[in-house]
Order: C-alpha cells, then structure tokens, then sequence
C-alpha cells in the first residue's frame, strides 16, 4: 500500500529498531512507495513513510532492492556530494559519502548476506542507512 511521505525532522531524526519478520508488511508498503515516487526517488527508508524500523529498499541498477537491518561495515574511496531527499524541502545539500562500501544485511526471509557496492547503487544505500540512524542531511 502507497504511505504518506514523513516531513517531520523530529521524527525522522529518531534511530530506528531492529526489523523482524513480522514486518514485512510494512517492506511491501515502503517498495510500494518507492514505486508510485520513482520519477524522484532512487530509495527510501521505513522512517519516511512513518515507521522506525531498519528497513530500506533503492533502485540498484534498474532492479529494486530491499534490505533489513542494514549496515555498513567497510567503506572506501571517500568523496563530497550534493543530496536531495524526499522526505527534506529544499534544496540537495553537502554530505560526504564513499564510492565503495560492504553492506551486511538480512533479505526477506532474514538470512544474512554480505556484498559490496559501489558507486551509484552505493551513495543510494549510504543515504537510506543514515536514515535509519537518524542522519538528516
């Protein structure tokens, strides 16, 4: 189901809990809205549509992705950028990201899994963490 976009930054600055597998609802309503955003958005996270679980789904290379509980544990090669978000009015401000970083994560059915992302795919899942640390940009 397609969820009201969060603009509150009190709320969005709160961390969020760990996911378990009985929300999994609330990954469906979040690719959902992704979906109906995708002409602005690349990724979200369940904050922004109002839930403080560690849940984020992106757009990695033309194929959508969902990842709960995700965390970054190496990154590399870091650079400055500008980034928007849905969630934020404005405009794109200054963050500092990295252009290769391993994410360890659980999928759906909550294994775990480790891989490394680079570039695009990479600065998308940065942001979306951040989000679940209660990182405003």
């Amino acid at each position: 189901m397609i969820k009201e976009i969060m603009h509150d930054p009190m709320f969005l600055a709160m961390k969020s809990e760990p996911a378990a597998a009985d929300d999994l609802q609330t990954a469906a309503d979040l690719l959902d809205t992704l979906t109906a955003n995708k002409e602005t958005c690349v990724g979200m996270a369940a904050n922004m549509i109002g839930v403080l679980k560690r849940i984020i789904v992106f757009d990695n290379g033309g194929e959508y992705m969902t990842m709960f509980n995700p965390e970054i544990i190496k990154c590399d090669k870091p650079y400055n950028t500008r980034e928007g978000c849905l969630s934020l009015i404005g405009e794109p401000r200054p963050v500092k990201r990295y252009k290769s970083i391993k994410v360890r994560w659980q999928n759906e059915k909550f294994e775990t899994r480790i891989r490394t992302f680079t570039d695009r795919p990479a600065q998308i899942i940065q942001h979306e963490i951040d989000h679940c640390n209660g990182i405003l940009i």
